[in-house]
């Protein structure tokens, strides 16, 4: 470490972070030698790495899913931690950059080629905050009514971003007005603890987790706090909620561009939030049978029990998968697996978990044998809702080779590719599914026990980002995502689910489409 000029102060600084000295080493040298690209084998297809199930055969998961949940604890898990700036990264860049004194917004829109501003602006009236934004307009500014309308939208957007007015931007995703009813507009909580009744309860009671930005908690409890009666008595659930932060023990050091600690302007060393993946000790955390993972933005007006029905199946599979493996492990410890059994677990282990099974098995002893099943048997087990490709921005479901030659299903980002390697374009490019952000988890073993789940993390597959620290570039490292590299060692299973399952906000305008409006029919 001294070869990074680390001083005393250095040294206090990090241990006040809680942070070892021995993760610090491991990201410079990280950052030192690069992050290897993950080898794409193929894309993941129906039939190859995705399972399609007809109608029936969700209907019959979920029913099987309903008849054993009563003995088991459930929990919803999302990750609400950002903050909604990319929602409304356009209109920012449009107050920052419009010439109001001199130019009309037309004059905006074609000097930059803006293809955002006019959808927002042609959809304006149905958006949900839409009256609220338009009241505060018309009580900040008395000549409202006299103003052309060029101006009056530059007025409704101004305010709607405006840290002493709405602060959208500033804003978690969760708490914002995302859907009109004839009742009320309710937010992405609402419509999460909405959900947690209908697929993520049993014996009346429900447990939904959100991580949070410690600053945003009680905005969140906020919303909680108006809606919660109306849900509960609504469904007739009990509904717990818990909070949780991303640990300061996760973040990662910041280097300069030639791989040395970046320092501040008060010469302090930078650590960054290490992403998502640091979730992965929230999750740890968390005492659960089922543990079902969704996004904050990603719901939906009205057709809950739809929803409900494709996330109950994908419960329904993990059950069963984890019956089979569990009987397995209960027959390993009894020392009943003879010989011949051996044929039919390795069918069971490479046709239904997609466990890749190394070439010379068959040449090891029985007792070697069994120890194989049992290390590859016994791990949290994912289940993955996959939605057809519609060109949608984030990961999908490969093949992927590891250094060491094992193929396995993973969830890639195109980050993760080499994107100068042709032949890895061209089967990034064959993809036929997307990953939505739609697991349910087991991460207990059949003994009951906890898996401790940082012990499934492959820590090969971080990213490294180029970020900017008031005019200084910057390096900084992120862990290995979520249901990416942090799940990388888990047993996966890909089930394809319909469209009507995935539908994120990623921007403003994205509210603006029929499944946020209301009577959207399906």
């Amino acid at each position: 470490m001294t070869k990074y000029g680390f001083t005393k102060a250095d040294f206090d600084y990090i241990d006040s972070q809680g942070i070892s000295l021995d993760k610090i080493e491991g990201e410079l040298l990280l950052f030192e030698s690069g992050i290897p690209k993950i080898t794409l084998e193929r894309p993941a297809t129906i039939g190859d790495g995705i399972v399609k199930l007809t109608e029936q055969e969700f209907q019959q998961y979920a029913e099987r899913f309903d008849a054993l949940k009563t003995s088991l604890k459930l929990k919803k898990f999302v990750p609400a931690s950002g903050a909604a700036s990319r929602m409304f990264k356009f209109l920012n860049e449009f107050l920052n950059d419009f010439d109001h004194e001199n130019e009309t917004i037309n004059a905006y829109i074609n000097r930059k080629k803006d293809k955002n501003l006019p959808v927002f602006l042609a959809g304006i009236e149905k958006f949900p905050f839409y009256e609220a934004v338009k009241a505060r307009v018309k009580s900040v500014y008395p000549d409202y009514y006299s103003l052309e309308r060029h101006e009056k939208s530059y007025r409704f957007i101004k305010l709607m971003l405006a840290q002493d007015h709405f602060d959208f931007a500033n804003k978690p995703k969760g708490v914002l007005d995302f859907h009109q009813y004839d009742t009320h507009i309710a937010t992405p909580v609402e419509e999460h603890l909405n959900e947690c009744a209908f697929y993520a309860s049993s014996n009346s009671v429900s447990h939904l987790h959100f991580t949070v930005s410690e600053n945003h908690e009680n905005l969140f409890r906020e919303v909680i706090a108006k809606v919660q009666d109306k849900v509960e008595a609504t469904s007739g659930t009990k509904t717990h909620v818990s909070f949780s932060y991303q640990q300061k023990s996760t973040d990662t050091l910041a280097v300069d561009m030639q791989n040395k600690p970046f320092r501040n302007e008060e010469g302090q060393l930078v650590f960054r939030p290490g992403g998502h993946g640091a979730l992965i000790n929230n999750l740890n955390s968390l005492d659960a049978d089922v543990l079902f993972v969704k996004n904050i933005d990603n719901v939906i007006q009205n057709h809950i029990q739809e929803i409900a029905l494709y996330k109950k199946g994908l419960a329904g599979v993990l059950l069963e998968i984890q019956d089979k493996i569990f009987k397995i492990l209960h027959a390993v410890d009894r020392q009943t697996v003879q010989q011949n059994d051996i044929p039919n677990i390795i069918h069971f282990m490479k046709r239904s978990l997609n466990i890749d099974v190394v070439d010379d098995f068959y040449k090891y002893t029985l007792e070697n044998k069994i120890d194989y099943i049992k290390n590859k048997l016994n791990r949290p087990i994912r289940v993955c809702g996959m939605v057809k490709n519609e060109a949608e921005p984030g990961g999908g479901p490969f093949w992927v080779r590891s250094y060491k030659g094992n193929v396995s299903l993973q969830i890639v980002e195109t980050s993760q590719v080499d994107t100068n390697n042709r032949e890895q374009m061209v089967i990034l490019s064959k993809a036929t599914h997307f990953n939505p952000v739609d697991l349910v988890c087991a991460t207990k073993d059949y003994l009951g026990q906890k898996f401790d789940l940082t012990q499934f993390v492959d820590h090969s597959t971080g990213f490294i980002v180029h970020k900017n620290n008031k005019g200084k570039d910057l390096k900084g490292y992120e862990l290995p995502g979520l249901w990416n590299g942090a799940m990388a060692k888990w047993i996966t299973v890909f089930v394809e689910v319909p469209l009507l399952t995935f539908n994120p906000v990623k921007t403003v305008n994205d509210l603006l489409k029929p499944a946020h409006q209301p009577q959207y029919e399906n």
